[in-house]
């Protein structure tokens, strides 16, 4: 029965995910094949009918991308044209279609081919995670009551009991929870804002103490910079960029080290931090030299709340939940 149970929830999530981003029936992953062999893209909803389609030999490697083709939308598909960027690739013609669910095209010059594609909606393995035993549970979706804003006041962010989310309005909220060493478990959903760019397209943080921050933006098949989805702001770039498109529910599993001091109140560690983000390990026990952009203060030397970012922009999140534990070890 608990198999049945996950393949029944897993086969919900995907149906509510292929619904959300029906939004853009273009935008998102896209795999299949060509002549040169496995082939998949990532396509990005830029406004006014414009796309971008970043074609990859895969999914979720920091590599570059076999070509680059910038797309517009006429009468219900979208033609794209680019060139091709990398091996014998390079400098190579490149014409596409996407139309109903195929999205196939072909290239030509110092070698030439052909590809297709079909969508796929890919989702994150700790999606709908359930808390373990023990396990401090800041938001199950039912009630605000663990969150209050910096003054102290009772939280203004929109309820969905619903779909069990809450979406940011009226300024960031931190856990009445401290915490100091502590695994995180949290999923968001970056707004569509396809006309928007850079810090103004689906904008907030995740602050671990209030002090330290991940990074939440709408960057799905940017570069992956350590001020985009999954970067530790200012501090470190993700080993690879997994932000999935915007409307899609996206996870967070963060092991956090709170800074160590001596009995003097010396700092003698910088705090570390571990962040798996769609599933995939994007840090590995990064040091952070200090407190990043925009943080909320507070003594390093104590425990600090789950801080939620208001940057203007109307991200949600749900099932949202922490394991404390001591000793360095989780």
């Amino acid at each position: 029965m608990r198999t049945l149970g996950r393949i029944a929830a897993a086969a919900a999530t995907l149906a509510m995910a292929a619904t959300t981003l029906g939004a853009d029936a273009f935008m998102g992953d896209w795999q299949g094949t060509g002549t040169p062999g496995k082939l998949v893209a990532q396509v990005i909803a830029l406004g006014d009918g414009k796309y971008q389609a970043n074609l990859l030999e895969k999914f979720d490697e920091r590599i570059p991308p076999v070509a680059v083709l910038q797309g517009q939308l006429q009468d219900a598909k979208v033609a794209f044209t680019g060139k091709g960027g990398k091996g014998k690739l390079a400098g190579t013609e490149w014409t596409a279609t996407i139309e109903g669910e195929k999205f196939a095209g072909t290239y030509k010059g110092a070698a030439s081919g052909t590809f297709e594609l079909k969508k796929t909606v890919r989702l994150s393995p700790t999606l709908g995670a359930k808390p373990p035993q023990g396990a401090i549970v800041l938001f199950d979706g039912t009630s605000t009551d663990a969150w209050q804003q910096r003054n102290g006041q009772p939280i203004r962010w929109k309820l969905d009991e619903e779909e069990k989310s809450m979406t940011v309005q009226g300024g960031g909220i931190i856990s009445k929870h401290k915490f100091a060493d502590h695994k995180l478990h949290i999923e968001f959903r970056t707004p569509f804002k396809p006309k928007a760019r850079g810090q103004g397209r689906g904008n907030s943080g995740t602050y671990l103490q209030g002090r330290y921050e991940v990074q939440v933006l709408d960057s799905y098949g940017l570069e992956g910079k350590s001020n985009e989805c999954g970067g530790i702001y200012g501090v470190g770039a993700p080993r690879v960029n997994m932000c999935a498109p915007p409307l899609q529910w996206q996870t967070y599993d963060i092991t956090f080290y709170a800074p160590r001091f001596d009995a003097d109140g010396k700092k003698t560690e910088n705090p570390r931090m571990t962040v798996v983000h769609n599933g995939v390990e994007i840090h590995k026990n990064v040091e952070i030299p200090r407190a990043t952009t925009a943080n909320w203060g507070g003594a390093p030397n104590t425990p600090g709340g789950l801080h939620l970012q208001d940057h203007g922009n109307p991200v949600s999140y749900r099932n949202i939940w922490a394991v404390e534990f001591k000793g360095g070890e989780l």
